[in-house]
C-alpha cells in the first residue's frame, strides 16, 4: 500500500497541471459544500441566538388576548388572582428549571414619565416590578451601583435600577447612580445600572412582539415590587420568566410552567365569558419558532447542496477520465508488470490508490478553499459563518471515496489487460 502511494505521488508530480486539472472539479465541489455548510451552520446559529437571546435560554410566560399582551393600563382584568408563594416555588422546583421570576410591567405608559432634577425626561420607557430572582433569571448584570437587597422588598422603599439606555437618556452627562427622579409625583433614588450579559438582535414574529421591542428600546426601570402600588393598581396581574438549565430544555420547561399558571386561574362567577375566553395565559416557545424558522430554509440547502454535489460528480467524471488516459499511456507499462508476475489485484489497487490519492488531495485543498471562501462571504455579505470540523472530515472522506468509486473502472480496465496484448502496444 505505502509503494503505491508513493507511486501515486511520483504520478501526480510528474504530470502536476495535468493532475492540478483534474483535481480542480473536486476542489470546486468540496469548497462549495464546506462554505454551503458552514453558512447554514452559521444562520442556524444566529437564528437561534437573534431569537432565543444568545444562551440566557428564558421563556416568558404572559396573559395575552389573541396575539397580544394584555396591557393593564387599557384592559381590566379581575378573574385572575395574585400568584401565590407557593406556586412560584413549585415553578422554581421544576425539573430543569435554573431560577424563575414574576414580575409587574407597563410598557410605553405615557402617565410613567420619568423626570430628573437636571431637567431631562424620559417617556415610554418600560417599568417592572421585580422580585430579587429578576436579573439572574434575565440575564442580567449590575454595571454600576447595587442589586436591589431584601431591606428594599421589606420596608417598601422607593428605590429604582435603569438600564443602560434609561441612565443614558436619563443621565447624559453623568453617572445615575444616587440620583433622584419623579415617576408619577413619587420621587425615587437610583441605586444601580444593570445591562444584558450578551446582546444581541431579536427578529420578530408579529406586530405585537415588534411593538413589545420597540417599546422596550426607550430603556427599562425597575423598581421592587412591593412599591408597585405606590404607582399602579394592587393584585395586577404578573407575567412570570423562566430560565432553562438548557436550550434544548426550554419548551418543555415553559410548558410546565404554563401548566402550573393555569392551574391557579380562579374565574369569578360574575367574570364576562368573553374575557375569559380572549385572555389566557401563553408560554412565548421562541426556541420552537426558531427551529420552525431553520427548517423553512432546509429546502433552499437542500438545493446549494445538490448543485454542489453536481460539480463534484463532474469532478469524478474528470478523475475517471482523466484516469482511462492514464491506463491507454501506460499500457506497455502494465504489460510489462503482469509479464514479470504482477498479480491482477495488484495491478488493481495500484490504480485505485492513484485514484484515491488524487481526489483526496482535491479534497483537501478544496477544504482549504471552502473555508477562505466562507470567510470572504462572510465579509462580503455579513452572513455568520460556522466551521464544522464533522463536514470537513467528511468532505475528505467522501472525495477519497469519489476517488475510488470513479477509478473503479479505469483501473478493472487496467487489471484486466491481456499482457502479451499490452506488450505489443506502443
Amino acid at each position: 500500500m505505502l509503494e503505491n502511494i508513493r507511486l501515486a505521488f511520483r504520478g501526480i508530480w510528474s504530470h502536476k497541471l495535468r493532475s492540478f486539472l483534474t483535481m480542480l472539479g473536486v476542489i470546486i465541489g468540496i469548497a462549495s459544500i464546506i462554505a454551503i455548510v458552514s453558512t447554514i451552520a452559521g444562520s442556524r446559529r444566529a437564528l437561534l441566538e437573534s431569537m432565543i437571546g444568545a444562551g440566557n435560554n428564558a421563556v416568558t410566560i404572559s396573559l395575552k388576548q389573541g396575539d397580544y399582551e394584555v396591557d393593564q393600563f387599557y384592559t381590566k382584568i379581575t378573574n385572575y388572582p395574585p400568584i401565590s408563594d407557593e406556586i412560584r416555588e413549585e415553578i422554581r422546583s421544576l425539573a430543569n428549571v435554573e431560577d424563575a421570576t414574576f414580575f409587574l410591567v407597563r410598557r410605553g405608559d405615557y402617565n410613567s414619565t420619568i423626570f430628573t432634577n437636571e431637567g431631562t425626561s424620559l417617556s415610554f420607557a418600560s417599568i417592572y416590578g421585580v422580585d430579587d430572582h429578576y436579573l439572574h433569571t434575565l440575564g442580567c448584570r449590575v454595571s454600576s451601583g447595587r442589586d436591589f437587597v431584601p431591606d428594599d422588598f421589606k420596608n417598601f422603599r422607593k428605590v429604582i435600577m435603569l438600564d443602560t439606555t434609561a441612565a443614558r437618556s436619563l443621565f447624559p452627562e453623568g453617572e445615575a447612580v444616587g440620583k433622584t427622579v419623579e415617576i408619577g409625583s413619587e420621587v425615587f433614588n437610583v441605586v444601580g445600572v444593570f445591562r444584558k450579559e450578551d446582546d444581541f438582535v431579536p427578529t420578530y414574529d408579529s406586530m405585537s412582539e415588534y411593538l413589545m421591542s420597540e417599546t422596550s428600546d426607550a430603556g427599562s426601570v425597575l423598581m421592587p415590587n412591593t412599591c408597585w402600588p405606590i404607582l399602579y393598581h394592587f393584585d395586577e396581574i404578573e407575567q412570570c420568566v423562566v430560565r432553562a438549565d438548557k436550550t434544548d430544555n426550554m419548551t418543555k420547561v415553559g410548558n410546565d410552567a404554563l401548566s402550573v399558571l393555569k392551574s391557579t386561574k380562579l374565574v369569578s362567577a360574575n367574570a364576562d365569558a368573553s374575557t375569559e375566553d380572549s385572555a389566557d395565559y401563553q408560554v412565548d416557545d421562541v426556541l420552537t419558532k426558531a427551529r420552525n424558522k431553520a427548517a423553512l430554509n432546509d429546502s433552499m440547502n437542500i438545493l446549494l447542496l445538490c448543485v454542489a454535489g453536481i460539480a463534484l460528480l463532474v469532478g469524478g467524471i474528470g478523475v475517471m477520465n482523466i484516469m482511462l488516459v492514464s491506463v491507454t499511456e501506460r499500457t506497455s507499462e502494465i504489460g510489462l508488470k503482469k509479464a514479470v508476475g504482477a498479480r491482477r489485484g495488484q495491478i488493481l489497487g495500484q490504480f485505485l490508490t492513484e485514484s484515491a490519492v488524487l481526489t483526496s488531495l482535491g479534497g483537501i485543498l478544496g477544504v482549504i478553499a471552502g473555508l477562505i471562501f466562507s470567510h470572504v462571504l462572510s465579509a462580503m455579505t455579513g452572513t455568520p459563518v460556522a466551521i464544522s470540523i464533522p463536514a470537513i472530515l467528511f468532505a475528505v472522506i467522501f472525495s477519497m471515496v469519489i476517488g475510488i468509486l470513479f477509478g473503479l473502472l479505469p483501473s478493472l480496465k487496467a487489471a484486466n489487460l491481456d499482457p502479451i496484448e499490452a506488450l505489443r502496444r506502443e
